[in-house]
This record gives C-alpha cells, sequence and structure tokens, in this order.
C-alpha cells in the first residue's frame, strides 16, 4: 500500500536554491520509493488528484501533517567516528595530534573488546539516527570483530550508510596499530565480504556499503596505501574515505613523509582521489589542491565544529564550491561534540561569517571601485514556493593584483547552501545524489518529519507554532509560506532531536520521537 503525504514541505534544489511548498502531496511506494509529487495542492481538491493518480482512498495511507509540522530531505552526515562518541566533548583544549595521542586513540583501543562493542554501538547509531541522520560514513576502529558488530546495528537500524574499518600501520601507539600490512588488507576484505552479505533492503539494494578507510596519510606505510589502491582500482564502485588538511602540523608531516608538495599530492600518488573518494575536513586546502580534487571528482566533508573545537582553523566552503568541489557536512565526532548534522550547520554558517569578516577586513585599497557584494544570499524573486538566492561578487580586476573572489569565495553562506549541504550536497559527496538528497519521482524518500509545535516538542530554544499566542490574522497562501520558510530556519539553528518526529530511511520509519521499536 503506498503512502501519500499532505502538508508542507522543504525541497532543496542547489547551493542558491530551495522549495518551500506549504500543500504539497508526496506519493510514497511500498519499496519506498517515491512515485510522484504534485507541488501545491488546495485541500478541497486533494481528492481529485487523488484520483487522477488512480489512488482510492482504500488504498492508500494518507499522512496529514498537522500545523506546525514540514518534511524535508534526511540529513547527510559524510565524515564522523562511531567509537570516538564515548569521548564526546573531552580533549577540545589540545589540537589535533596531540588530541588524538591523549584521547582518541586511547578510546578507540577499547572496541577490541567486542563485548565492549556490543554494549556501546548501539548507543551510538540509536543517537545518531535520532538526530536526523539518514545517511552516514562511519568509521570505525581498526578492530575487524568491533567494526562487524557496528555494521550489523546500523543494518539492523535501517539507516543508509557506509562503514569502514581504519587501515593504520604506522606513526600510532603501540598499543593500537595494525600488526602488518598484511592484516590490515585481510581484515579489510574480511569487513567488506561480511558487509555484502548482510540482506537486501525491501526495495531491493543494499542500504548499507562498505567504504575503503585508509585513516589518513601519515597513519599508513606507503606499501599499504599501494595495496589499498589496488583494491580500490579493482573495485570502481568501491567508495573511499580518509582526512586531509585538517591541521597545520599534520599537513606539514605529510609532505614531510611523502616527499610531496601537498597533502592531496600524497593521495593522488597512490590513486586514491576520484569521483567517490570523501576528504575529510580540508581546512588548510591550497588553490591547487582544491583544482586537483575537483578533476578527481572527490568530495569534501565540511566539519566546522571539530574544526573549532580542535583549533584547526575554517575551511573555505565558498573557495571550494567555486572551484566545483562537491562539498557536504560532517559531524567528525569526536572531534565534533555533537552528534548532530544541525550543529555542523550552525557552525558552517559561523565558519562563513568569519571568512567573510576576515576577507572584507583584507580587502585591498585600491582606487577602482568595486560593486559591494551581496554576501547574505538571501536577495531574490520569490515565486511559488521557490526562493531563489542570487549572488553578486566582485568581476573587476584590481590593480594591486589580488585576485577577485568568485561566487561563493568570501560570501557568508545562505540558509538555502546551509540546507543544501546538509542534504543534496552531502548526498553527492557519497555519489548518491540520484537517490537521495532531494524529494523526486524515483528518489528514496529519505525523509524528516519535523515539528516546530511548542506544545509537543519542549524544546525551549524554538518560538515556534503556538496559535494561541500568535495566531491573530487568517492564513493566506503568502503567510503559510513565510511561516514555512521561518520554520525551516527555526529548525536549523534552534532545533534538535526534540524537533524531530520521525527519521524515515526508503520510506519506512527508523527514529524520532514517535518511533517505538517493538521490545
Amino acid at each position: 500500500m503506498c503512502t501519500v503525504y499532505y502538508g508542507p514541505v522543504i525541497n532543496p534544489q542547489s547551493v542558491t536554491d530551495y522549495l518551500a511548498l506549504p500543500r504539497c502531496l508526496i506519493c510514497v511506494s511500498p519499496q519506498g520509493n517515491i512515485e510522484w509529487i504534485v507541488e501545491d495542492v488546495e485541500r478541497t481538491k486533494l481528492n481529485d488528484v487523488l484520483a487522477q493518480h488512480d489512488c482510492a482512498s482504500s488504498d492508500i495511507t494518507l499522512v496529514y501533517l498537522e500545523d506546525g509540522e514540514f518534511l524535508m530531505p534526511g540529513l547527510v552526515d559524510t565524515h564522523t567516528h562511531a567509537c570516538q562518541v564515548p569521548n564526546l566533548g573531552v580533549g577540545g583544549e589540545m589540537e589535533l595530534l596531540q588530541w588524538l595521542d591523549n584521547y582518541t586513540f586511547p578510546t578507540e583501543a577499547r572496541f577490541k573488546d567486542v563485548e565492549y562493542a556490543k554494549r556501546a554501538y548501539p548507543d551510538v547509531v540509536r543517537r545518531i539516527v535520532n538526530s536526523g541522520t539518514t545517511t552516514c560514513c562511519y568509521y570505525g576502529s581498526l578492530h575487524l570483530e568491533a567494526t562487524k558488530v557496528l555494521a550489523s546495528l546500523v543494518h539492523a537500524a535501517g539507516q543508509r550508510a557506509f562503514v569502514g574499518k581504519c587501515n593504520m600501520n604506522w606513526n600510532c601507539p603501540p598499543n593500537y596499530i595494525e600488526p602488518s600490512v598484511k592484516e590490515s588488507v585481510d581484515t579489510t576484505l574480511a569487513l567488506f565480504s561480511y558487509i555484502e552479505e548482510l540482506p537486501k533492503a525491501a526495495c531491493g539494494e543494499p542500504l548499507l556499503h562498505p567504504i575503503l578507510t585508509p585513516r589518513f596519510a601519515i597513519s599508513c606505510t606507503e606499501e599499504l596505501l599501494t595495496r589499498l589502491s589496488e583494491i580500490a582500482q579493482k573495485n570502481p564502485k568501491l567508495a573511499i574515505q580518509t582526512h586531509i588538511s585538517e591541521n597545520k602540523a599534520e599537513v606539514e608531516l605529510t609532505k614531510s613523509l611523502f616527499k610531496t608538495n601537498s597533502y592531496a599530492e600524497a593521495y593522488d600518488k597512490f590513486h586514491l582521489l576520484r569521483d567517490n573518494t570523501v576528504l575529510a575536513h580540508g581546512v588548510h586546502l591550497t588553490e591547487d589542491e582544491m583544482v586537483l580534487i575537483a578533476k578527481r571528482g572527490s568530495g569534501v566533508a565540511h566539519c566546522p565544529t571539530s574544526n573549532f573545537y580542535l583549533s584547526s582553523g575554517m575551511a573555505r566552503v565558498g573557495m571550494l564550491l567555486d572551484h566545483g568541489v562537491k562539498v557536504g557536512l560532517g559531524t567528525d565526532v569526536a572531534g565534533g561534540y555533537s552528534p548532530s548534522i544541525l550543529t555542523e550547520i550552525q557552525h558552517a554558517s559561523i565558519a562563513s561569517k568569519m571568512l567573510a569578516i576576515q576577507a572584507a577586513d583584507k580587502k585591498c585599497n585600491c582606487n577602482r571601485g568595486h560593486s559591494e557584494s551581496s554576501s547574505s544570499g538571501e536577495e531574490g524573486s520569490h515565486s511559488r514556493g521557490r526562493r531563489d538566492h542570487k549572488h553578486h561578487s566582485c568581476q573587476c580586476d584590481c590593480e594591486c593584483g589580488e585576485k577577485q573572489p568568485g561566487r561563493f569565495t568570501n560570501q557568508k553562506l545562505s540558509i538555502a547552501a546551509l540546507l543544501y549541504l546538509a542534504t543534496l550536497g552531502g548526498a553527492g559527496v557519497c555519489c548518491l545524489q540520484d537517490r537521495i538528497g532531494s524529494f523526486e519521482q524515483k528518489k528514496a524518500f529519505d525523509a524528516l518529519l519535523v515539528s516546530v509545535r511548542e506544545a509537543d516538542t519542549g524544546n525551549p530554544a524554538v518560538w515556534g507554532y503556538n496559535p494561541a499566542r500568535d495566531l491573530t490574522q487568517g492564513v493566506t497562501a503568502q503567510s503559510a509560506d513565510k511561516s514555512l520558510t521561518e520554520w525551516l530556519e527555526r529548525f536549523l539553528f534552534c532545533g534538535d532531536d526534540r524537533n524531530i518526529k520521525k527519521v524515515i530511511v526508503q520510506g519506512r520509519m527508523i527514529g524520532g520521537r514517535d518511533y517505538h521499536p517493538l521490545p
């Protein structure tokens, strides 16, 4: 039986555009795919539209969204460490390399005990799912059995995900290092086989995928990277995840160890940069590296919370976008101290504003006039619920020779851009943009049912839907559209798991406040 949802819908379209549809109708097949969408249906014409699609009321489950609720695509976390969740919020006074040695590696080493993994990982997966993450790129520890536990739990939860076991046989603590290249490769292949043998979803396709996970360049010998490269080249559809240019000391150490001019060059040397490679952080990438990454088609997981918390810096997301690099968001738990992509949205906004302020402070003082950029990204037309965000940047050549920014460089990220990074942008980084990230016919229905109803959610930060207090006039099409865009913004900046009623993957509810699994 199909399920048809009727009510407000937020649907991202691009970095600069999303649809706000107060009266949308979405039909989801029993397999969890979107059968059809009608963007604007008056309630009085609902039965007529259903009849046009051969949907009798007895043949469907019709879900009416309440006032103060809306649907949006599920959040995509392109980078997190499941084995670091027990370390949340600890060690922020240190920078990356010291933090790894003093906090992270000891935490991950505990997963040698499979019984501990069985106790810890259920809470990890449940917290991430209930935070609204419908698709997640997980790093496990270096332990095969513990990572199999993680994979089985993610699979049982019904989350769309990539799970990898860390490869790390160099520059690691004696009690947390793989003893040989052979063991690293063998256990990696064993994990791949385990994941691939798990049952497929009802839609006939797997939701869980293996991912090749060299932790970062300095943790892998050249021999190990060579072997991993061979695995990747034999399996062109196999995704790859690793870290890049997170911390200045890490960058310099990488270039020294691999005798390369850049961090990206070290990976490219082993053919590990390709269209299904997910590169976490990219804080200190040079423009030449951005060009190379874009040429290879790789994506960057922007992890602003972690980058602030460990004093790593601020990734130049606008410049990455201007160079054609795919960008999504990542929590990078436990460098990031929250399992929620909503926190990343908030900190991505702050980081972009700080970069814009810094750029304005450094603006050259030449005699030629420069038109002021519209950095807010909030200008533009508003038609049929569509918000078009037009960016205007200085295009003239400066006499002092300073290169002028492109469309997004040194601009603060708009609501449309933040929404895109958390959904469709992340889907692109994972090479899943044809299946998830937005609501389109034949795509999978991965969604959140969000509520900003104050009476239901109990979130004091959200000044949301409260008609007894706020409703002073009748609802018009224009006011409904304005309310929806405001609800979205309030959710992105003030919301949390209390505002997420349902987490839906492939049409099936797997988490959220309304989710009550059978004992």
